[in-house]
């Protein structure tokens, strides 16, 4: 997998979730290391990486060993940031680019932060003619939950894809479609880091024929 320098000293989120590249995540956050993480990264506009927990839990518990999670992750860069009440943060992130973990610190309040060299990004490739049904299905699926927004009369529902929409790039689709068919955390893993977004595409074609959704 080709790499190139990043960042160093990059904080880490380990989540039971996959951050796919222009993937939305929402987070509520009220423990102190990432209370911390998120306001010293938002100060800065700089963003911290989102890695898939291989072991351990999210919330971090007395006595626990500490986590471990997958060598690959994605940047997550703040677009939203709200404080309701004092101790808890809402934030809603964009996935970036996709990184390679080189090596990690675990510091002494719990805050992961690692060395990371960026993967590269996918190469934007037209859709072949014979999975062009998985991007007439997500169109479909998107036009479907804009129109239960508009009947609601409320701006503030969201939609799990943000724009702008690229139903004719393999990757894209193919990355929106990893986050809304249901599949097994360590699955999602390998197709995120899958070098080829044709490949991708073609494995996810494979996953709506069986669940019937392209149809």
């Amino acid at each position: 997998m080709t790499t190139q320098p990043l960042l160093h000293s990059l904080p880490l989120f380990p989540l039971g979730t996959v951050l796919f590249p222009g993937g939305l995540l929402p987070l509520r956050i009220f423990e102190v290391r990432y209370l911390d993480m998120v306001g010293k990264c938002r100060k800065a506009d700089a963003p911290f990486g989102v890695v898939s927990l291989t072991s351990g839990s999210e919330v971090r518990k007395a006595g626990a060993d500490a986590e471990s999670f997958a060598a690959i992750g994605t940047l997550a860069v703040i677009r939203e940031f709200e404080s309701p009440q004092s101790g808890l943060l809402q934030i809603e992130c964009v996935g970036t680019q996709r990184f390679r973990v080189r090596s990690t610190e675990l510091q002494k309040h719990g805050l992961w932060v690692a060395e990371v060299e960026a993967v590269i990004e996918d190469v934007a490739l037209e859709i072949p003619d014979d999975l062009k049904h998985t991007a007439s299905a997500l169109r479909r699926l998107v036009d479907t939950l804009e129109e239960r927004r508009r009947a609601r009369g409320s701006k503030t529902v969201r939609l799990p894809i943000g724009e702008p929409y690229r139903f004719d790039d393999c990757g894209w689709v193919a990355n929106r479609w990893c986050e809304l068919v249901p599949m097994q955390l360590e699955l999602r893993q390998r197709l995120m880091e899958l070098d080829s977004p044709l490949m991708r595409l073609e494995l996810v074609s494979d996953l709506l024929a069986r669940t019937g959704i392209s149809s």
